[in-house]
């Protein structure tokens, strides 16, 4: 299983993190420079697209990425508090559509001062009719940082979620 993650603003995955994610797959993990690269999204997406990712997954402004490349791709996401509603940097969001059923799981965090989390509910309420089951997961101990056990137990937990999902 390949596994395509994309890390948030000035970030990248941690050695602990990736370490968590080889139990399920190879991992990828590009470096981007969202400051000066405004086509994020289409520039992941390209050097991608032949590369079987079968699992996309991003925390904040990688978990905005990820959403769009979940799409794009038509693959599962696990997406911790994304950005979809406002970033501090402009990011070009293409025109991404997907007429086939696919599964997404959202972590928000409750105390997440960086990324309101009644934003992005708000931005997934207004999409609710879109072809996708949404997994909202809005805990209350989680700010906008993902410590190393919820990371671990939100990823077991998506790998268990989506073993059972079944499209139609």
């Amino acid at each position: 299983m390949n596994i395509l993650y994309i890390h948030g603003l000035n970030g990248s995955l941690s050695e602990e993190k990736r370490t968590i994610l080889e139990k399920y797959g190879t991992v990828y993990s590009p470096s981007i420079d969202y400051e000066s690269d405004s086509n994020s999204i289409e520039n992941v997406s390209r050097q991608f697209v032949n590369g079987d990712i079968d699992i996309v997954m991003g925390s904040s402004m990688g978990g905005f990425v990820g959403y769009y490349l979940s799409i794009a791709f038509k693959k599962p996401s696990l997406l911790f508090n994304p950005a979809l509603v406002s970033r501090s940097v402009f990011q070009r969001v293409p025109d991404y559509s997907n007429p086939n059923r696919s599964f997404m799981q959202l972590v928000l965090g409750a105390k997440d001062e960086v990324v309101d989390p009644k934003d992005t509910l708000k931005f997934i309420g207004e999409r609710i009719a879109e072809n996708t089951d949404y997994h909202i997961f809005l805990r209350q101990d989680l700010a906008h940082r993902i410590p190393l056990d919820i990371f671990e137990y939100e990823v077991s937990s998506f790998f268990n979620q989506l073993s059972t999902w079944r499209p139609n």
